[in-house]
């Protein structure tokens, strides 16, 4: 432990001793490092899902027979579909999806009843608000697939298909969407509050005019800004486990792939979120003004992710964009370890993307810092 004893007695020993007692005297920043990534997580891990149910459905029965009776309990019978509205008007149907209390709308025709006694098919008509596209196509599917279900079980006789298929859901088999979303949102809180708190930390030595106090010190350029990163990276590791505690205990991830793994690509990340943080403060004067400028940055590295929707479903141009995004890197190699197990065999090149991100930005960073000290 002697080889110790010179750092601890050199002046950046001094200058993380000091980032040290102002981070813990700083209540703003501790609450900024642990209630927002906590509540974020639990929030978008709990309320984000594709998944659509309890959908209003309006009925408009014109048949009132047992035939249309047994097809509206069919397609309430999953709670898919909530019965909400009955009326006699079709008029009055369209109204109620106008004005929002209504997402779908079935009309069943005078003589459903009896074309399907005749073995003849009948029609129905189905009015679905359009205005969320996502959830009208799923809508859509759901009530095709279940009225088809029950035109199949009207049938007398079966027929067996040429062609038969079975399907196997890898490494989701519950197809549970928080296990989709929660790696993401864990890249997207490592962002913000990576970002958002480094930028804070150098910006605030402009804000209380203590920046030029420390210029005059005997320490160097590098010496004050390693200072304020180490202590702010030690601490973002603890928000991590954090985050990957959440995930594990309260969304049971089952984090296949090597968690050693995954920190030190994680530690490659938050290099990157500091460098952007750093990046932030030379740009704006002071804290009002890098909280604005960091929605900037922020706001779409975390759209072009795949964090929250998929990639595929962009258009070309972004998703070519997507591929300068570091935030897209790491939320594939959080998936790829937490979902699927991989190794680092199969992330090289997401990990090489992260590693020339960070080097990037903290030369940039660093340079411009430097230049402000000067």
């Amino acid at each position: 432990m002697a080889f110790l004893f010179p750092f601890f007695n050199s002046k950046l020993w001094a200058l993380i001793v000091k980032e040290v007692r102002q981070i813990f005297r700083n209540k703003q920043l501790i609450f900024l490092l642990i209630f927002p990534p906590t509540v974020q997580l639990l929030i978008f891990g709990l309320a984000l899902s594709p998944d659509v149910d309890r959908l209003a459905l309006g009925v408009v029965d014109y048949s009132q027979s047992d035939r249309s009776r047994e097809l509206v309990s069919t397609l309430s019978k999953n709670n898919l579909f909530i019965p909400q509205f009955f009326s006699s008007s079709q008029a009055e149907l369209g109204q109620k999806v106008r004005r929002g209390e209504i997402t779908i709308g079935l009309v069943i025709p005078p003589d459903f009843a009896e074309e399907l006694s005749e073995g003849k098919p009948a029609d129905l008509q189905i009015i679905i608000d359009g205005v969320d596209a996502n959830t009208a196509g799923i809508a859509a599917g759901y009530a095709k697939q279940i009225i088809n279900n029950y035109a199949r079980e009207l049938q007398e006789t079966t027929l067996d298909l040429p062609v038969r298929s079975q399907v196997r859901f890898l490494y989701n088999p519950g197809l549970m969407s928080s296990w989709f979303f929660v790696p993401g949102v864990i890249g997207v809180v490592l962002t913000l509050t990576g970002s958002l708190l480094s930028s804070l930390t150098v910006i605030r030595e402009k804000d209380v005019g203590t920046l030029e106090q420390l210029l005059m010190t005997p320490a160097a350029g590098w010496e004050i800004l390693l200072a304020k990163i180490l202590p702010l990276f030690i601490l973002l590791m603890a928000d991590l486990l954090l985050a990957s505690s959440l995930g594990k205990f309260v969304f049971n991830l089952p984090f296949r792939g090597n968690f050693l793994l995954f920190l030190g690509l994680s530690a490659i990340y938050l290099w990157v979120c500091i460098g952007l943080g750093i990046l932030l403060a030379t740009i704006a004067r002071n804290q009002q003004q890098v909280i604005l400028t960091s929605f900037f940055f922020n706001v779409p590295l975390i759209q072009l992710s795949g964090a929250i929707a998929p990639i595929e479903s962009m258009p070309p141009f972004f998703r070519t964009l997507s591929a300068f995004d570091p935030l897209r890197h790491y939320v594939a190699i959080a998936r790829g370890l937490i979902l699927k197990g991989v190794g680092f065999e199969v992330l090289w090149p997401r990990a090489i993307a992260l590693l020339a991100f960070a080097i990037v930005l903290l030369a940039v960073s660093i340079s411009r810092f430097r230049k402000q000290l000067e």
